[in-house]
């Protein structure tokens, strides 16, 4: 018979636990476009619809690995999310915020 997975959850040690939901984070912090969409509950019909574009552009902007930040802006955007564009160095981060004064300009 099948077993809800809380309860198989709950067999697990505390430790497998922990380890499974540290898994679980990372995987979710790191996820192409079309996965994003997915969990974010959207199809590519209703994102086309938000972003008044027709479905297949949305099929082929998941499928880029080089496309305009303000594309990327827009797409995250119509998810409901906010795009930040964060430079990691050995010594710290840093967000880069000309790419928004840009969109700022664009829009006025």
């Amino acid at each position: 018979m099948a077993k809800k997975f809380c309860e198989l959850r709950s067999a697990l040690s505390d430790e497998a636990q922990a380890r499974s939901e540290q898994l679980a984070n990372e995987m979710l912090a790191e996820m192409p476009l079309h996965e994003l969409r997915q969990a974010r509950g959207l199809s590519q019909q209703v994102l086309a619809r938000l972003l008044k574009i027709q479905q297949p552009a949305i099929a082929k902007l998941e499928r880029r690995t080089d496309m305009y930040i303000s594309t990327l802006r827009s797409h995250i955007e119509a998810m409901g999310g906010e795009l930040d564009i964060i430079a990691r160095f050995p010594d710290g981060t840093v967000r880069i915020t000309n790419f928004s004064a840009l969109d700022a300009n664009n829009s006025a």
